[in-house]
């Protein structure tokens, strides 16, 4: 097949995400640094990488493009938060809003992460605080409270508040249309005006400072929790380097609704736990680190107590949960 109409069928991302992939594995031998980048760190046409230093960045970059042109593809709009990689791309692959900047002075723009914004100066990851028009029915709180693009969670308890409103409204029968009923309104408003604050939140994007020097060893502490209304989890990343130092960074969020069928604390206690348990495996998978020891938190008795019991038989929803949390950890942990 040497053309695809793109539109014709729902598998044209599916064909140019396997087009991306077979070419990174070609070239595996002659390219390793830019294959293992296309082929682990892209999503669809974009790709989005860190590297420890200016060098490996732009041999990842000259290696990327070069085994695209070899598959007939032009990889462009690079952006760095370092202007020494750029000055060694061509200005022509710099993406549109830096060709004309003068990369030495600190005015490099905000540009779109995988649908977050970044900020290039600062390092940081920043949110929308545009808050859209739309009525106080139940069908305009759903969609001024999915608006929020934050797929690491970093605004996590906020946007559960906006999901807890929007829940109590379904409990209540309102209709998608219906005005918001005028208990719930001082809520809503309130989280209207916090919705402005957002633009004040700013998310490092590297997990140690610059000077942090060689990392001895690293940890990942998953914590989770849960109440009537909601529960969740989140994970930190704790480095220690050669001079004993620490840092900590959090790495990613989850939180959700409790569920309207009414059940035990110690149920959605244990509930948190397992998604701290499924969240980390799928960090282990992403970050690649070869060696890194993993703690679990939780604040209930009830759940350590499930977790550690060989001998007594559970009920079928602490069964299955207790069950795939002990999959993938130990009760040491």
């Amino acid at each position: 097949m040497k053309v695809h109409l793109f539109g014709a069928a729902a598998s044209s991302p599916g064909c140019a995400n396997y087009g991306l992939k077979h070419l990174a594995k070609e070239h595996c031998q002659t390219h390793p640094i830019g294959s293992e980048f296309i082929e682990k760190d892209f999503y669809v046409d974009d790709g989005v990488t860190s590297t420890d230093t200016v060098e490996r960045a732009v041999q990842l970059a000259q290696e990327a493009i070069e085994i695209c042109k070899q598959g007939g593809l032009r990889l462009h709009k690079f952006i760095s938060n370092s202007p020494a990689v750029l000055q060694n791309i061509p200005p022509s692959e710099c993406a549109v809003n830096i060709k004309t900047k003068d990369l030495t002075v600190k005015d490099m723009p905000k540009e779109r992460a995988l649908g977050m914004q970044w900020s290039v100066e600062t390092d940081c990851f920043k949110f929308d605080n545009t808050l859209k028009n739309q009525p106080p029915t139940r069908r305009g709180i759903l969609s001024t409270v999915a608006s929020i693009y934050d797929p690491l969670g970093f605004l996590a308890p906020y946007v559960l508040s906006g999901k807890q409103i929007l829940q109590e409204m379904c409990q209540q029968g309102i209709s998608w249309d219906d005005p918001l009923p005028e208990a719930l309104r001082p809520r809503w408003e309130s989280w209207q005006r916090d919705f402005s604050n957002l633009e004040k939140v700013n998310i490092t994007r590297c997990y140690f400072p610059k000077a942090f020097g060689e990392i001895k060893e690293r940890e990942l502490h998953h914590f989770s929790d849960a109440s009537t209304s909601g529960y969740g989890q989140c994970t930190y990343l704790r480095a220690i380097n050669a001079k004993e130092e620490i840092h900590c960074s959090l790495i990613i969020a989850k939180a959700r609704v409790s569920p309207i069928k009414l059940t035990t604390i110690p149920r959605l206690e244990l509930t948190a736990a397992e998604v701290s348990v499924s969240v980390s495996n799928m960090l282990r998978e992403e970050l690649g680190y070869d060696q890194v020891k993993e703690y679990y938190w939780s604040d209930s008795k009830v759940v350590l107590g499930y977790i550690n019991n060989d001998a007594r038989r559970f009920h079928t929803f602490v069964a299955n949960r207790v069950q795939r949390i002990r999959q993938s950890t130990s009760p040491q942990q």
